[in-house]
């Protein structure tokens, strides 16, 4: 007996830093590459990248949701299949056609990815041919933290504004990723490669200590960053004004909503417009919208030029608001050199902890309140709203809109007891019909069948009906956490859904007893005059107006300037 025990307890022989001798081995033979410091001239890049790549390599090429590593992409996608290949591509955004062409040319095999932006139709058909295998749909906060377990990068090509040569990094406004990415990568004996704008002799300041980077490249051309943030009030329609009057008066007044995330799209910009308008007239100032988790949205401007807005903390950047955020350092958070630090990972920590409220649009929602962006034609992905737009479980500290919603969960006591607990407020913003008469409500979600064409072992739905609290759409609110089980709650659902099939199956009767109850609240039950709702009620109706509320600090980008 002592024998086997002794036998049991003997100390496993072994390599402890197989990683390590790994690394170096590759680095010895990209060293040749390198011409000052840690600098590698441009031409070289394909090269370098077939030195220190080998087969079946987690790779993480940035791939934010703005900011991408374009000339690294580009590079990967001429290295030689027959020496780089089966590649395990790890990254949050699909953004530009090289993050999809490796997987044509046979250098990249499996993905684990956040969002697809622009790349979504051409994915969706990749999966339906199967020559992609895709690991998992993940929110951000999901991936970063995969990348300290097992999805820990290999080899990271990573992205930043400037550099000097010994490797010191200055990432800017569009921070986003990268310390994460670099964090993971390099403590486990990995290597990174950066593209830069430019490499410099002196940093405006040192974002990522040069230790942590292998090689640095300086670009040919600025990396792509793309406006995502920038909606045109002009296109801002009557029915989405509507749905912003109904979130103000429905949800942001009655829940007296301070610390808040606003999804992406021209929905939560109508909300923001009509703040200056709509919300004054409501005597909300100081009582909504104080603290945002957000991107600095240029349609935020008149809000925070008219004195709601306390604080706002950015996961990116946008294009031409860099001189006005650098203007506001109340509002946004600013560094020594007097440029904003963005960072994706801490604010989606805080907007799945720290705040009240998420507020986005979908493209489907079913009767059972699941919705998803991930649709027959086009894998958006999800983002950040899986934990922007979840109930953090975690959660223990006290507010009062938190509490309210809390009190109000009717499967409170049959999930908890007696015992208090506060509730997030999650909200879907959902048009009935869509300007190509696509229903907003469907019987199944497109995500079941994606799913099953792609060999998903669960649909990709973006949030899930147990966290949602209410929906928004033209014909009213529903408020699904006050509902006593699921009959209630899809019959509120159907009750809002308008001239679809969901809505089709709507029963009067139910309706008009969940109006009385309070769980489902029409424009008229809270007296909203929809003949007010168009573009009157917008405290800007351009992107003119928008420079001249910013006195000329915002700098829209070409495309925007139609005047």
């Amino acid at each position: 007996m002592k024998r086997g025990v002794e036998m049991m307890l003997q100390r496993i022989i072994r390599d402890w830093d197989s990683n390590g001798k790994d690394t170096a081995s590759r680095l010895a033979g990209a060293r040749q590459y390198l011409t000052q410091g840690k600098a590698v001239p441009a031409e070289a890049a394909v090269a370098l990248l077939e030195a220190v790549l080998r087969p079946g390599d987690k790779v993480n090429i940035e791939g934010d949701n703005q900011k991408q590593a374009d000339f690294l992409a580009k590079c990967l996608c001429q290295v030689d299949p027959a020496k780089i290949h089966d590649l395990h591509m790890i990254q949050s955004t699909l953004s530009i056609p090289e993050h999809l062409d490796v997987f044509e040319k046979g250098i990249a095999k499996k993905l684990d990815f956040s969002y697809s932006g622009g790349q979504g139709e051409r994915l969706a058909g990749l999966m339906r041919d199967g020559k992609i295998e895709i690991g998992a749909i993940h929110t951000y906060l999901e991936l970063y933290g995969r990348y300290f377990v097992d999805l820990t990068p290999r080899v990271a090509l990573l992205v930043a504004e400037k550099a000097d040569h010994e490797g010191n990094l200055y990432t800017g406004f569009s921070t986003e990723d990268t310390p994460a990415i670099i964090e993971a990568t390099k403590f486990r004996k990995g290597i990174v490669i950066v593209q830069v704008n430019e490499i410099v002799a002196k940093l405006p300041r040192v974002d990522i200590p040069g230790d942590w980077v292998d090689f640095v490249i300086e670009s040919p051309e600025p990396f792509k960053l793309d406006p995502l943030f920038t909606k045109d009030p002009a296109l801002i329609s009557d029915g989405k004004i509507l749905k912003a009057m109904l979130a103000l008066k429905g949800i942001y007044q009655e829940y007296e909503i301070k610390t808040l995330n606003h999804g992406v799209g021209f929905d939560t910009a109508a909300i923001e417009l009509i703040l200056p308008t709509y919300g004054e007239e409501l005597g909300l100032k100081g009582k909504v919208c104080t603290n945002f988790i957000l991107n600095p949205h240029p349609t935020i401007i008149p809000a925070i030029e008219t004195g709601w807005v306390q604080s706002i903390h950015s996961p990116g950047g946008e294009i031409g608001m860099e001189e006005y955020v650098k203007a506001r350092p109340d509002i946004f958070f600013i560094g020594p050199d007097g440029n904003m630090r963005s960072n994706r990972v801490f604010t989606q920590v805080g907007g799945h902890y720290a705040i009240d409220m998420f507020i986005g649009s979908t493209l489907q929602i079913d009767p059972y309140g699941n919705s998803s962006t991930a649709t027959k034609t086009r894998v958006a992905g999800f983002g950040g709203a899986p934990n922007l737009g979840c109930d953090a479980k975690g959660r223990r500290h006290t507010t009062a809109p938190w509490l309210q919603c809390g009190a109000e969960l009717g499967v409170r006591e049959e999930c908890i007891g007696t015992a208090q607990r506060g509730k997030k407020l999650v909200v879907q913003l959902v048009d009935t019909l869509s300007k190509k008469l696509q229903p907003g409500f469907v019987e199944e979600l497109d995500a079941v069948t994606l799913a099953q064409h792609a060999g998903l072992a669960i649909e990709p739905i973006m949030i899930y009906g147990d966290d949602l609290t209410h929906i928004i759409s033209e014909v009213g609110i529903a408020y699904l956490h006050k509902c006593r089980n699921m009959a209630e709650r899809t019959a509120a659902i159907r009750g809002i859904a308008g001239k679809t099939e969901v809505g089709a199956k709507a029963d009067p009767q139910v309706t008009q007893r969940l109006r009385e109850l309070g769980i489902i609240k029409t424009p008229a039950d809270l007296q909203i005059d929809t003949a007010r709702a168009n573009k009157s009620l917008l405290a800007a109706k351009s992107i003119r107006e928008l420079v001249e509320w910013s006195g000329g600090l915002y700098n829209p980008p070409a495309k925007y300037r139609n005047w």
